[in-house]
């Protein structure tokens, strides 16, 4: 698609009627802004103590909403036939940033893990977030192509997982164990909705298990992340590696019911490390309280229910590239978010994966942006082609 088709369906798109969800617009909107509301007050003391502004971090998650509204805006147009077409480069594109970001001067470290590459000394880009979805993209092409082979035999089911297993090897190369867990977690959910033989589907997941474990045993800071987990308050590990997942039971259980109001939180005085990153939630329920809590989960439920909700409708349209492609944005949304609440509440061992729409994370927030506007593009088309079928039926009937 060059530019001229593209402005090309910009304007045959404004002359039809858009159709939007708006109440999965809404929630979006009204994530977005308890993020920057939640932001500038866990960010507050950080960002002084670097910049001697409070808002320095705050100004930064604006731009990348601004950056990422105008990056959406500009897929909001592009049709979901050219995303199907365009797979198999995407996915190229995406396995070159995952090698990229591993050799030396091209990959930026930080605490530890080499995960980014700056552009143009602006913007920090965390690879796995690009990557993550130019594969959901290259697997829900797959799918529609490949279906017959992935029902009834081994090798379709074996070509996406090597693909797979490839990313996934180089995300354990950055050492980023959080994403790797998303990623397989999101294409497998994928591939079984498409059709995948259980017994394939169960064997790859036993076999993903057993490698990941084995890994482990030569990350010791992994394995000491685990063992914190367990039992965070032992006296060897409470200011070692389960002193993070302290901190947040504290700000978590000082919020109570309604909280402590905002920016009277005492966690984020650093206290808590990462308190405006991983660890965003548990500044937020003790300045809300369990209620203020219940509101922000509640609301990511919807989003999820919706996405759900628009891939069945995509599949009973025919249309099996997007609702392939809504069960993974679906459930790459739904397990980052149980993941980073379950990390916060000591139910999982730290993971260091942001909070959609609510941590800060300049690359996350325009990559969750992106996507979202790809599924308000695929329920336009979806829509559209439902309610021109509708037509066609009422004429058979009335003619």
């Amino acid at each position: 698609m060059n530019i001229y088709h593209y402005f090309q369906n910009i304007k045959e798109t404004i002359q039809k009627p858009v159709s939007f969800d708006f109440t999965f617009l809404t929630i979006v909107l009204m994530l977005l802004m308890i993020g920057l509301i939640a932001l500038s007050s866990a960010s507050s003391s950080i960002s002084e103590s670097i910049s001697g502004s409070p808002f320095f971090y705050l100004n930064r998650q604006i731009f990348a909403v601004v950056l990422g509204f105008f990056s959406g805006l500009f897929c909001f147009f592009v049709p979901i036939d050219y995303w199907k077409n365009i797979g198999p480069l995407l996915l190229i594109f995406g396995i070159t940033l995952l090698i990229l970001v591993l050799i030396p001067g091209i990959g930026n470290e930080v605490n530890g893990s080499t995960r980014w590459i700056k552009f143009g000394g602006i913007l920090n880009v965390q690879v796995s977030d690009p990557a993550r979805l130019c594969i959901m993209i290259y697997v829900a092409g797959y799918l529609v192509r490949r279906n017959k082979q992935l029902r009834e035999g081994f090798v379709g089911f074996l070509r996406p997982m090597l693909v797979l297993g490839f990313a996934a090897l180089l995300l354990l190369m950055e050492t980023d164990f959080g994403a790797t867990a998303v990623l397989l977690a999101t294409v497998l959910s994928m591939l079984l909705v498409a059709g995948a033989r259980i017994r394939d589907f169960f064997s790859f997941l036993l076999a993903i298990s057993l490698s990941l474990a084995t890994l482990m045993q030569f990350f010791p800071y992994a394995m000491r992340r685990f063992t914190g987990f367990l039992d965070p308050w032992d006296k060897d590990v409470v200011f070692g590696s389960g002193y993070q997942l302290t901190q947040s039971l504290i700000a978590i259980g000082r919020g109570e019911w309604f909280g402590v109001g905002m920016g009277n939180s005492i966690q984020k005085l650093f206290y808590l490390p990462e308190a405006h990153t991983d660890f965003i939630f548990a500044v937020f329920s003790e300045e809300f309280g369990l209620l203020g809590s219940g509101v922000l989960i509640t609301l990511f439920v919807l989003l999820v229910w919706r996405i759900f909700r628009l891939a069945i409708r995509s599949a009973k349209a025919d249309r099996f590239f997007e609702a392939y492609f809504c069960i993974g944005a679906g459930t790459w949304l739904a397990l980052q978010v149980i993941i980073n609440l379950g990390v916060s509440m000591g139910i999982l061992p730290t993971k260091g994966l942001t909070l959609p729409l609510i941590s800060y994370g300049r690359s996350s927030l325009i990559l969750t942006m992106i996507t979202i506007s790809i599924l308000m593009r695929i329920y336009h088309e979806v829509h559209s082609n439902y309610n021109y079928k509708s037509q066609i039926k009422t004429k058979k009937r009335n003619p």
